[in-house]
C-alpha cells in the first residue's frame, strides 16, 4: 500500500475513535437528548442526596418520567431542596414518595417516585411530602464496622464470666495423666 492509503485508513480510525469518546462522554454527562417533552415542576425535601446531580434521571417503575432540575440548599431547615421536572404525560398522586437510590453498585444516583393512592394529583409547584434520603455506602461500612467492633467487646467479657476453669486446673490436671496411671476417676 502507498503511504496516503495507510494515512486515510489512521485518519478514518482516529476520528472514530474521538467520535465514540464524545458520544461516550455525553452519556455518562447525561447530556445526551431525551424524549421528555413538557415539564412541571415540583420539588422534595433531603436531608442528605449523596452525589445527586443535575439532569440526573427521575424514574418511577424503571422508566424515565423527568430530570433533576436544580439541586439547593435551605439554610433554615439543613436540608437540599432538589427541583424534579416531570414530564406532563405522567401524573402522579399528590402521596407520592420520592427516593433517591443508585444504579448499581457505585453507579449513577437517580431520584425514583413511587406512587401513592391519593387521587388528587401533584401539580406544578407542589412539594412531595414523603422522601427517603440517598444510601452513602461509607455510612453503612463504618456503622457495620462499629456495630461488630463494639459485639465483640461485649462477647469477650461475657464468654470470660462463663468459664468455670481455673488456671490451677488447665495445668494441674491432665486426662492422659488418668491413663497412664490406669485408673479412671
Amino acid at each position: 500500500m502507498e503511504r496516503t492509503t495507510i494515512d486515510l485508513w489512521v485518519g478514518i480510525f482516529v476520528s472514530l475513535g474521538v467520535a465514540s469518546l464524545l458520544g461516550l462522554a455525553m452519556k455518562v454527562g447525561n447530556l445526551t437528548t431525551s424524549n421528555i417533552g413538557e415539564t412541571y415542576t415540583v420539588t422534595a425535601a433531603f436531608e442528605n442526596i449523596g452525589g445527586l446531580k443535575p439532569r440526573a434521571p427521575v424514574k418511577s417503575a424503571g422508566v424515565v418520567v423527568g430530570r433533576v432540575g436544580d439541586i439547593t440548599f435551605d439554610s433554615t431547615t439543613f436540608e437540599a431542596i432538589v427541583s424534579l421536572n416531570v414530564d406532563k404525560r405522567y401524573n402522579f398522586p399528590a402521596d407520592t414518595f420520592a427516593n433517591i437510590y443508585t444504579a448499581g453498585l457505585l453507579g449513577e444516583q437517580y431520584v425514583g417516585l413511587e406512587a401513592g393512592g391519593d387521587e388528587v394529583a401533584l401539580k406544578n409547584g407542589d412539594r412531595i411530602k414523603q422522601t427517603q434520603d440517598a444510601v452513602v455506602l461509607e455510612k453503612m461500612i463504618s456503622q457495620f464496622l462499629y456495630n461488630k467492633a463494639s459485639e465483640s467487646k461485649e462477647v469477650a467479657p461475657a464468654a470470660q464470666a462463663k468459664s468455670t476453669k481455673t488456671d490451677d486446673d488447665a495445668l494441674g490436671s491432665n486426662p492422659l495423666d488418668d491413663l497412664k496411671d490406669g485408673s479412671k476417676n
